[in-house]
């Protein structure tokens, strides 16, 4: 089997990606893998060619980014207390776009990240993050199925 020295872990903060952490520190503790976590902003739509009373858009991404960080810190409280080979980000962007630049740039072995398991019109509608990385990723990527899907 092939060594992981790198592990990118993409997380949502949903059932799903708690579920498939498991496995992600699993494997980098049987390795000895830096772990990267990394949770990526969806850039929200940009309202302002249209009148939206009341509503600044740098105070809104302030606020997303600054929620973003405080689950991030909780993720890692809660998760990370035995492991310290680790670190995390969080990125503005296209999720499956963002995680694929980032699995690049940290030279990563493996992304492992979570999947809903969305079938029929709600796949349609919002498509897969993590099909999209498993399609367009030079990293091999796998993907985790929480149990209650």
């Amino acid at each position: 089997m092939k060594d992981f020295k790198t592990i990118l872990f993409a997380t949502d903060f949903s059932e799903s990606s708690e579920y498939a952490f498991n496995y992600a520190l699993s494997l980098a503790q049987k390795f000895g893998a830096r772990l990267q976590i990394v949770h990526i902003i969806n850039e929200p739509v940009d309202l302002r060619g249209f009148y939206v009373p009341h509503i600044s858009f740098e105070k809104l991404e302030e606020e997303i980014e600054e929620g973003a960080k405080k689950m991030m810190d909780k993720f890692c409280r809660t998760h990370m207390r035995d492991y310290e080979n680790y670190e995390t980000s969080i990125v503005p962007g296209i999720p499956y776009d963002e995680i694929i630049k980032k699995g690049t740039e940290v030279s990563a072995d493996l992304i492992i990240m979570g999947t809903h398991g969305r079938t029929g019109l709600d796949h349609v509608l919002f498509g897969s993050t993590a099909e999209k990385v498993v399609r367009k990723s030079p990293v091999p990527v796998m993907t985790i199925r929480s149990e209650e899907e």
